[in-house]
């Protein structure tokens, strides 16, 4: 693998009052996976995950108020050939949620429920077993 093959990324697990756990899907893809992105340089992780969660779902928490739940390798989900090293929060407390930026549409999870076929490999592959 060459450098050009990982992407770093910050993600975030969300949930909402009935404890299902927050997914989005990005203009232009058709893989549901956690709010999150690319920190811009200079920026730590949680600095990221904080950014990303306001600008694409109006989520407003603090870096210092996200829990690290853990650093995952994964397949990307909407780029071929990539693997992306993923740190992922959770941010404690429930949450409303609405799409923005780049998000064409957001779904809430049901972890006890049939899952969808349409998750990003970070989910199925690791986040969602941790947590059930």
């Amino acid at each position: 693998m060459t450098t050009t093959d990982l992407i770093i990324v910050s993600a975030v697990c969300v949930y909402n009052a009935e404890g299902h756990l927050l997914t989005v899907r990005k203009r232009g893809t058709d893989k549901f996976m956690h709010p999150g992105g690319k920190p811009e340089q200079g920026e730590t992780a949680a600095e990221a995950a904080s950014r990303e969660l306001q600008e694409e779902v109006g989520i407003e928490v603090s870096p210092g108020q996200l829990e690290l739940l853990g650093v995952w390798l994964a397949v990307a989900a909407n780029e071929a050939a990539t693997t992306i090293e993923a740190t992922v929060f959770t941010a404690p407390g429930t949450w409303e949620a609405h799409p923005s930026a780049e998000i064409a549409e957001i779904r809430w999870l049901d972890l006890n429920g049939p899952l969808p076929e349409d998750l990003a490999p970070l989910l199925t592959d690791h986040i969602i077993p941790l947590l059930k």
